[in-house]
């Protein structure tokens, strides 16, 4: 948090408790990837890990539906 935030009179921000990442989406999209391209992999090197980590990475670039429903909180919105 910091002071120099402008926040909107029709808005209040709720911090994030630490130790949550389910409420982090980030965290989730971070999740679906080593489960579904980074798990049961045994790297040989940090080259490797970087070229997987890359790879994985463009996939869920080329994905921008699954990234907005892992992303999607029912809590989280309003309409």
């Amino acid at each position: 948090m910091t002071a120099k935030l402008k926040i909107p009179k029709n808005l209040s921000l709720l911090p994030l408790p630490p130790g949550c990442p389910e409420l982090n989406a980030q965290e989730n999209i971070w999740q679906y990837i080593r489960d579904n391209w980074l798990n049961d992999v045994i790297f040989k090197s940090y080259d490797n890990i970087v070229e997987h980590c890359c790879c994985a990475w463009r996939k869920i670039m080329s994905m921008p539906e699954v990234i907005k429903s892992i992303g999607m909180r029912d809590w989280a919105h309003a309409f």
